[in-house]
C-alpha cells in the first residue's frame, strides 16, 4: 500500500498516478511497518507568473447541463478526504472508498489521484463594506495563485451593485493580480448574480476540472437573480465552488438581515458542489485560508464509475462517497459532489 500521508495548512503537494480498477476490489492490506508518513511543515506548491457582461437571461440557464463530468455512461466525481484536525489526507487507494447512487452501491471503475489543470474562475467582492478588507483580500488572491500551475487557467469577475467580468480566461495570474490593484469598494452586493456570470464565463473553460472562488464579506442585496434560481443552477454545474466569507466578530454583529444570512447561503452553495465555504473573522487569516484552498484543489482524487440505473431520464440523482477506515488512522471524512443530473438523450 502506497504510504498515506497528511497535509497540514498550506502542506506540501502530492502528485499520484491514475489508475484503473481491476474488475474485483482490492482486499485491504495490513499496515506496513512504516505507518503513515505525517508532514506538519508547511510547502507552497510551486510559484508560477501568471469587458463588462451581463448575466445571461434565465432562460439561457434552462438548457440542463450534468452537475458532474459524464464521458458516455462514465461519472467522475472529485473527492477531498481530511482527518480530524482538518488536514489533508492522500495516499488512499480506490480499496478505501465506497460510492453509492440513491443509495444503491456502485462499482468503482476508475481512481486516480493526480495534479490536473484547472480553470478557476475568482468572485470577488467590490461592494462598499469591502473597503477595509480588500487589502487583505487581495493578499488572499495572491496566495491562491502561488498554488497555480502552467496549464491552469483563470478569470476575474468582480461586483458591486451588478457584475463585471474584468478579466477573462488566462494563464498569466499577473494580469488579475494587477486589476484587483485598481479594484475600489462602492455600491451594493450582487453576490448571486456575480456567482452566475462566472458559471457562465466557466462554459468558456479548456481544461475539464473547473472551480470558483468566492471572496465576499456577506449576504446579497442586489441580483436580479433569486437564490433559489442559483442554488438550481448549481446542482446542474460541474464546477466546485469555494467561498471565504469575510465575517464581523460575533460580538460586534451589526449587519444587516442579508448579511447575517450570508454565511449560510456560501455553505450551501459549497457543500453542494463538493467545494467548502470558510468563514473568516480575523483579517490577517485571509492570505492562509486562501492558499489552503488552493492546495486542496491539488490533493484531490477522482472517482469514475457505470451507474447501475442506465435509464436516461434527465432526472437527479443524489450521491455519497464513504470511507473504508484505513487501520490506525483517526476517522477521516470526505467531501464530494452531492449528485448530478442523467442524461435525458
Amino acid at each position: 500500500m502506497r504510504n498515506i500521508i497528511f497535509f497540514v495548512g498550506t502542506g506540501l503537494l502530492l502528485v499520484a498516478a491514475a489508475f484503473a480498477v481491476d474488475e474485483k476490489p482490492k482486499q485491504p492490506r495490513a499496515a506496513e511497518a512504516k505507518g503513515p508518513n505525517t508532514k506538519s511543515s508547511t510547502t507552497a506548491a510551486p510559484r508560477r507568473k501568471g469587458a463588462a457582461n451581463e448575466p445571461a437571461e434565465p432562460d439561457e440557464a434552462a438548457g440542463r447541463q450534468p452537475s458532474i463530468r459524464v464521458d458516455t455512461n462514465l461519472v467522475l466525481i472529485n473527492v477531498t478526504v481530511t482527518d480530524p484536525l482538518n488536514r489533508f489526507v492522500t495516499g488512499l487507494e480506490a480499496e478505501h472508498f465506497k460510492l453509492f447512487e440513491e443509495k444503491a452501491e456502485q462499482r468503482i471503475a476508475t481512481f486516480a489521484s493526480e495534479d490536473a489543470p484547472l480553470s478557476v474562475g475568482l468572485v470577488f467582492d467590490a461592494s462598499g463594506s469591502m473597503g477595509a478588507k480588500l487589502q487583505k483580500a487581495r493578499l488572499a488572491a495572491a496566495q491562491f495563485f502561488k498554488t497555480a500551475n502552467p496549464d491552469d487557467e483563470f478569470f476575474l469577475v468582480q461586483f458591486n451593485d451588478k457584475p463585471e467580468l474584468i478579466h477573462p480566461f488566462t494563464t498569466n495570474t499577473e494580469e488579475i493580480q494587477n486589476r484587483l490593484t485598481f479594484t475600489q469598494a462602492k455600491g451594493r452586493t450582487a453576490l448571486l448574480d456575480g456567482i452566475y456570470m462566472a458559471l457562465h464565463q466557466m462554459k468558456k473553460a479548456r481544461n475539464t476540472r473547473k472551480a470558483v472562488l468566492v471572496l465576499s464579506d456577506g449576504g446579497d442585496n442586489s441580483s436580479r437573480y433569486t437564490e433559489s434560481e442559483i442554488k438550481n443552477l448549481v446542482r446542474e454545474a460541474d464546477v466546485q465552488i469555494y467561498a471565504i466569507g469575510i465575517f464581523e466578530p460575533a460580538s460586534a454583529r451589526s449587519r444587516s438581515a442579508e448579511e447575517l444570512a450570508g454565511p449560510g447561503l456560501l455553505n450551501e452553495i459549497a457543500e453542494q458542489t463538493g467545494g467548502r465555504h470558510f468563514p473568516v473573522e480575523n483579517l490577517n487569516d485571509l492570505p492562509d485560508v486562501a492558499a489552503k484552498i488552493g492546495i486542496e484543489l491539488r490533493n484531490q482524487y477522482v472517482i469514475g464509475y457505470v451507474p447501475n440505473n442506465t435509464t436516461r431520464d434527465g432526472k437527479y440523482r443524489r450521491v455519497q462517497v464513504k470511507i473504508n477506515q484505513p487501520r490506525g488512522l483517526p476517522p477521516l471524512r470526505p467531501f464530494w459532489r452531492q449528485g448530478y443530473y442523467a442524461p435525458a438523450q
